[in-house]
């Protein structure tokens, strides 16, 4: 029997993680289970975009399984400025700013991670096939997060692997550990080209702002804005996403928040 390649992902709805599914839909996965997480977050109305992107590849002829995991009675507890109940200010600037560690979310990717690994050997384990397990996770993300870091991807990888019968079959797959947002965006351009998909619709069923309005337009504002901002105007193109405000007053807040 010819065996699959098969992922589980991580799919938040945010540009990272979407940019992963359709890397994984070049690179030829034929069997992709996108899990989203809704843990209370601030910014849920990125579980609407994971979907709508999901619709969209349906159109292109792709089906992904997706599921959305209620986390939100438990980590609604946790201290973060992210998680809803807790109804703190979101900061503004840039990530290298002491005060963006208010937006951290206690050990949420050992959370994330832990459920997907599970989820992931139970089908190497159902189909014999080898499975990946697929995080976004980038090294702009570094300096604030630390569960974003090569060393505790690989803590966690060998904590699984040693915690598991079977677990040879289930492995870690974060192509961008080592890269920023604007070599994913680039890495997304190249895939959307080969696929024939659009990079504007994908884009703008994304979103990265941490304090959307109630119309899930992005601030334009929090250091998650500012760094998306970043890597489209690195690019060269017009993030398709709505703002609060025009593009070029977004753009021009970024360069000053970055000091360019």
């Amino acid at each position: 029997m010819v065996s699959m390649k098969r992922a589980v992902l991580s799919l938040s709805g945010g540009m990272d993680s979407t940019a992963l599914l359709i890397r994984l839909i070049a690179d030829g996965y034929q069997d992709i289970r996108a899990i989203s997480f809704n843990y209370g977050q601030t910014h849920s109305v990125e579980l609407k975009r994971a979907k709508a992107n999901i619709k969209y590849l349906e159109t292109m002829g792709v089906l992904i399984e997706h599921t959305i995991v209620d986390l939100s009675s438990f980590m609604g507890l946790f201290d973060s400025a992210l998680i809803g109940k807790n109804k703190q200010e979101i900061p503004e600037g840039h990530y290298a700013e002491e005060n963006m560690k208010q937006t951290v979310v206690p050990n949420r990717n050992a959370i994330f991670s832990a459920l997907i690994y599970g989820y992931a050997l139970s089908i190497a384990n159902h189909t014999k096939d080898n499975v990946e397990i697929c995080l976004g996770i980038h090294a702009g993300d570094h300096t604030i997060y630390p569960d974003t870091r090569p060393e505790f991807r690989d803590a966690l990888e060998h904590a699984f692997k040693i915690g598991n019968w079977d677990s040879e079959r289930v492995s870690y797959y974060t192509p961008y550990l080592l890269s920023d947002k604007t070599g994913i965006l680039k890495d997304t351009l190249e895939n959307c080209k080969k696929l024939d998909f659009s990079f504007d619709t994908i884009l703008s069923n994304t979103i990265t702002s941490y304090n959307p309005d109630c119309e899930g337009r992005s601030s334009g504002t929090s250091g998650s804005d500012v760094e998306r901002i970043e890597a489209f105007i690195n690019i060269g193109r017009k993030d398709p996403i709505e703002y609060q405000q025009p593009w070029e007053a977004v753009k021009e807040n970024a360069l000053r928040v970055l000091g360019r």
